[in-house]
This record gives C-alpha cells, sequence and structure tokens, in this order.
C-alpha cells in the first residue's frame, strides 16, 4: 500500500522546514505545535527550546532550494520529545506537555510498523 504524505510547513526566523507526515497525522503536528506555543509562556525554565511557528499544510511538494530542510515526522516528533524532556521545570506540569508529544510519537511509531514502511521518505534528507 503506497503512503499518502502531506507536509507540515515550519518556519523559525528564515528558515522554513518541511515534514512530511503520514496524511492522517499531519494536522495533529500542527495542532501540537500550536498548543506547545500556548504554554511555552507559561514555563519558568531557562533551557526552554525554541519552537518554529506552523505556517501551513500541503500534499505536495516540489523543492528546489537545497537550502530548505525536509524531516521525516518521526524524525522530527522523537527531536520534539528529546527537546522538551531536557526541560528543567518546576512550576508548570511538564508531564502534560511531555504526554501529548508522546503520544503522537507512539501513534506514529505504530503507524509506521503497520505501513511496513520501514524509514520515512523525507528521514536524513
Amino acid at each position: 500500500m503506497t503512503a499518502q504524505w502531506k507536509y507540515v510547513i515550519l518556519k523559525s526566523g528564515d528558515r522554513l522546514e518541511f515534514v512530511e507526515m503520514p496524511h492522517e497525522y499531519a494536522y495533529q503536528l500542527s495542532a501540537l505545535i500550536l498548543r506547545l506555543h500556548k504554554e511555552l509562556g507559561k514555563l519558568t525554565a531557562g533551557n526552554v527550546p525554541s519552537l518554529p511557528m506552523v505556517v501551513g499544510e500541503c500534499e505536495r511538494l516540489e523543492l528546489h532550494d537545497d537550502q530548505c530542510a525536509t524531516s521525516g515526522g518521526l524524525d522530527y516528533i522523537n527531536r520534539l520529545e528529546r527537546s522538551f524532556a531536557s526541560i528543567r521545570e518546576t512550576a508548570y506540569p511538564l508531564i502534560a506537555l511531555l504526554t501529548e508529544i508522546r503520544a503522537l510519537q507512539a501513534q506514529l511509531e505504530q503507524w509506521y510498523e503497520e505501513e511496513g514502511a520501514g524509514e520515512p521518505h523525507g528521514q536524513g534528507t
């Protein structure tokens, strides 16, 4: 079965990143990042990671600029989980945010196992 992919477009400063997601999970990544943005201001730790803004989603992507990065969805969510797990927060229940990240992480891992997709298309590019 051929997977249908969708790209979540992220912007950090003047840098764009395109995260390749299974079609049915792209919206979840967008919603998760938007939710994390709402909560970032409540964190008091000094090592809060910067988080890109979600600027859109698309089903097809043809890049002509080598400066633009494409990441696999599982690869991206693993990096996101590591960055939030390293926060040393004492005043905010960080576990709630980590639970949301890890839930999507587990869903993606299961999706790749069930689809037999092996490595995502965008992983490592």
